[in-house]
C-alpha cells in the first residue's frame, strides 16, 4: 500500500514491533519484581503495570535494538528477551527471599516461629511477614519505579536484545547474587542469633547448678520477650541496612565485587 496510508502503516508496525520486543523483556521480569510482581496483585494490575513499563522504556532504547523491519529472527529474540528478563527478575526477587529467610531464621532462635503471619501468599512466620511489608512500603516510598526503568534501561546496554546471554556469564553473576542475599539474610538475623546464644549457655549454666530446676519453662517466656524487644529496637536498622543493599543492586546490577 502506497501514499500516507501505506506510511502510517509502516509506523504503526515498527510501533507495535518496537513494544513487544521490550515487552517482551519487562513483562518476563514483571511476573517476578517486587511489588509489582507480588501474588497479592491482580494479574490484570500486573499486566497494565508491564504495559506502562514498557511504553516508557521503548523510546529509550528503540536505538539499541536491532532492525525490526528487515526480518529479524524472532525465535531468537523471543527466547534471549525472556531469558534475560526472567533473570533479572528472579535476581530482583531474592531481595524479598532475603527478608524472608531473616525472618525465619530470627523466629527460629527466639522461640516464634509458630506464629504466622496471616493471609500471606507464602506461609512465614510473623517476623518474616512484618519485614516483608516493611520492605516493599520502604522501597515503594523510596521510588522503586522509577530505578526500575533506570534499571531495564541499563540491561539493554549490557544485554543487548537479540543476542542470547552467555550461560558462562550469567551463572557466576547469577551465583554470586545467591551468596550475597544469603549473607545478607544472615546478617540481618545475626542479633536474634546473638541472643539464642546468649539463652542457651545461660540455661545450660542455670541447668548445671540446680539441676532440679525446669529451667525450659522459666526460660522459654524469657527469650520470647527478649525476641520481640530486639524485633522492635532492630528492625529499623534490619530495614535500612536491607535498603542500601537493594538500592546498591539497582544502581550497579552488574558488579562483580560483593
Amino acid at each position: 500500500m502506497n501514499g500516507p496510508t501505506g506510511e502510517v502503516l509502516a509506523q504503526v508496525q515498527a510501533a507495535l514491533a518496537l513494544g513487544f520486543v521490550v515487552f517482551l523483556r519487562v513483562g518476563a521480569a514483571a511476573a517476578l519484581m517486587p511489588i509489582f510482581g507480588e501474588r497479592v496483585v491482580s494479574v490484570r494490575v500486573r499486566l497494565v503495570l508491564a504495559l506502562a513499563f514498557t511504553s516508557i522504556l521503548a523510546p529509550v532504547v528503540a536505538g539499541q535494538l536491532p532492525d525490526l523491519t528487515v526480518a529479524p529472527r524472532w525465535d531468537l529474540l523471543l527466547l534471549s528477551e525472556t531469558i534475560i528478563g526472567l533473570s533479572i527478575g528472579a535476581i530482583l526477587r531474592l531481595f524479598i527471599l532475603v527478608l524472608m529467610i531473616a525472618g525465619s531464621i530470627a523466629a527460629q532462635a527466639t522461640s516464634l516461629a509458630q506464629i504466622f503471619g496471616g493471609n500471606a501468599a507464602e506461609p512465614m512466620p510473623a517476623i518474616g511477614h512484618v519485614l516483608v511489608i516493611g520492605g516493599l512500603a520502604l522501597a515503594a516510598m523510596m521510588g522503586l519505579h522509577v530505578k526500575l526503568a533506570m534499571l531495564f534501561q541499563l540491561t539493554y546496554q549490557i544485554l543487548p536484545p537479540g543476542q542470547m546471554p552467555a550461560a558462562g556469564e550469567l551463572s557466576p553473576w547469577a551465583v554470586a547474587h545467591v551468596s550475597k542475599a544469603f549473607s545478607l539474610a544472615f546478617s540481618l538475623a545475626a542479633p536474634f542469633l546473638a541472643a539464642s546464644l546468649i539463652y542457651n549457655v545461660a540455661l545450660g549454666v542455670i541447668n548445671r547448678a540446680m539441676p532440679q530446676l525446669m529451667v525450659a519453662f522459666v526460660g522459654a517466656p524469657a527469650i520470647t520477650l527478649a525476641g520481640l524487644v530486639i524485633f522492635a529496637v532492630a528492625s529499623p536498622m534490619m530495614l535500612s541496612v536491607w535498603s542500601a543493599a537493594f538500592d546498591r543492586f539497582l544502581a550497579m546490577p552488574f558488579e562483580a565485587t560483593p
